[in-house]
């Protein structure tokens, strides 16, 4: 390994705070699993602007996977086979400390870089399957069979998640000493996700909702 990858290697860690780092990969797993949403930021090779597009995404093992159209801007990058940075936060407070200064947030975030890979044939669909079920588990295997069609206009990327950096922040308010008598309300408003009851769609409504869909229901 040159000194380069070395140096880099090191701005993967935790600058500020490394206390809070997410070393454990079951703990970096658990947190990319609890959401759908991923920031993927790159440099366009054509424009070179610093560009961020959300994403959705789903994890298969220690793969990050990640599909769109053929045809769009970022897929068509990202295909030239460019270095990315894709991001996930999760929220899970908001800190209301005595002073603006130590007012927080609680979080969990995970951080994977390198140049991902495009998958052909049966990875693919293996992908788009990751994908479907990790949106809505149990959904592919009932979806109508997606057509050849529609597989050629949708590319899946798949990065693998060998640099990675977590991070977490928990618990309540850290205040000065000398502000802890002070007349200041202080506290953590927890905040979290949940999927509401389905909204059918008028055409389906003579269709029992599916288990799919139920057991999403109300799911943090």
């Amino acid at each position: 390994m040159s000194q380069s990858e070395t140096a880099d290697e090191s701005k993967r860690h935790v600058q500020r705070k490394p206390d809070r780092e997410v070393m454990d990969k079951a703990e970096i797993y658990s947190i990319l699993d609890s959401t759908n949403i991923a920031h993927i930021g790159f440099v366009d090779p054509d424009t070179h602007e610093a560009v961020v597009i959300p994403m959705g995404y789903a994890r298969h093992d220690n793969t990050l996977l990640i599909h769109g159209s053929t045809g769009g801007r970022m897929l068509m990058a990202l295909k030239s086979g460019i270095q990315i940075c894709s991001t996930v936060t999760l929220l899970d407070g908001i800190v209301i400390a005595r002073s603006a200064f130590h007012s927080s947030m609680n979080y969990r975030s995970v951080m994977a870089f390198g140049v991902p890979r495009v998958l052909e044939g049966d990875e693919k669909l293996d992908g788009l399957r990751d994908i479907t079920n990790g949106l809505v588990p149990g959904f592919w295997e009932h979806a109508r069979p997606m057509t050849a069609k529609e597989a050629a206009q949708t590319m899946v990327l798949a990065l693998e998640l060998d640099q990675v950096s977590g991070k977490k922040r928990t618990g309540g308010v850290n205040d000065d000493e000398e502000d802890l008598a002070l007349p200041i309300w202080a506290g953590v408003l927890p905040v979290r996700t949940v999927v509401d009851a389905p909204i059918v769609d008028p055409a389906a409504a003579h269709i029992a909702t599916p288990d799919y869909a139920v057991n999403l229901t109300h799911k943090p």
